[in-house]
């Protein structure tokens, strides 16, 4: 759910979706566009070391982009061929043309990517909607997933802390326009601090050149006309999804799960609640779990070593190369 960006990156063109700024490409990433009928999405590449490595795909959460995943994915990267995509709407990606911000919606677009692709079974990652989305693909398309890693996944819980409202609040109708009116003459800067102080265990953690990146990337999406009506439709799309029963809900298909789960919970984390981590190690059968007490809701911006380590153990023991 973070909207801050990471350091020691590069400037490269932006792919036709945003001209009016740049967007950054981390040292070894390459930015592409994926075109399907209704739905265009930008994918970060960040190839492995060497050639026939398996494929992973990492998926963003509320409010973030590919970029989240460019701590991780070089750690990564003498494992498996990396892709992050942008879900519509986020990052450099459009908006998706029937308008869909469902985690149903983006679960489908990753599922098309994946298909036009032909890169399954990959080691699927995702945090918070991302991590949604990803229990939702690997429930329905079980052959399309090899691993899955879930960072701080955003699963309905019963009680959401009280620092998570505001989340729940910008789907009402409204609230968005609202917000944006009443924050208009907010800094980039202000945003970003916000962002991160809910965000980050730690946001002392962020070096100055990550929070000038940050703030760069915050002017260019408050640019972007579509901005806010993404965050509300994608918002609305996982109150929506908490509150679904019966086979579509999203514990239900958890534990439909085949693909052996790493599940990383943060004990400092402000937007899934750390209790939830026991329910999720109960609901995904044969999960593995890491829990780090100081970290937020984006450990694989915070401490992507930790969770690195954590990951190759994962994909080393099924499936690696």
């Amino acid at each position: 759910m973070s909207s801050t960006e990471l350091p020691e990156t590069r400037t490269a063109a932006a792919p036709p979706a945003s001209r009016s700024r740049t967007v950054r490409v981390a040292d070894g990433e390459e930015l592409r566009s994926v075109t399907l009928p209704g739905l265009s999405l930008t994918v970060r590449a960040r190839p492995g070391d060497r050639p026939g490595l398996p494929p992973a795909l990492y998926v963003h959460g509320l409010g973030g982009s590919s970029q989240n995943w460019s701590a991780l994915m070089p750690l990564l990267a003498d494992l498996v061929d990396g892709e992050a995509v942008d879900l519509s709407g986020f990052g450099v990606s459009p908006p998706p043309a029937d308008g869909d911000y469902s985690v149903t919606g983006h679960a489908r677009a990753v599922i098309r990517l994946l298909d036009s692709g032909r890169r399954g079974p990959v080691h699927l990652f995702g945090n918070s909607l991302g991590g949604a989305v990803a229990t939702r693909v690997a429930a329905v398309r079980p052959d399309l997933v090899r691993t899955l890693t879930l960072i701080s996944p955003a699963l309905p819980e019963l009680r959401a802390q009280r620092s998570a409202w505001p989340t729940a609040l910008l789907a009402l109708p409204g609230v968005s326009s609202f917000f944006a009116r009443l924050t208009r003459d907010w800094t980039a800067e202000q945003r970003v601090r916000g962002v991160m102080a809910l965000c980050y265990g730690d946001p002392g953690r962020v070096t100055d050149e990550g929070f000038l990146h940050a703030v760069e990337e915050m002017e260019r999406r408050l640019e972007l006309p579509y901005f806010w009506d993404a965050m509300a439709r994608s918002s609305r799309g996982i109150v929506d999804a908490y509150t679904l029963g019966g086979q579509h809900g999203l514990w239900r298909q958890a534990e439909r799960v085949l693909a052996p789960t790493l599940l990383v919970y943060g004990g400092r984390d402000r937007l899934v609640s750390f209790r939830m981590a026991r329910r999720a190690a109960t609901a995904f059968r044969g999960s593995r779990l890491l829990t780090l007490p100081d970290a937020g809701h984006v450990t694989m911006m915070e401490y992507p070593e930790t969770v690195a380590q954590a990951a190759r153990e994962l994909i080393a023991d099924h499936g690696g190369s």
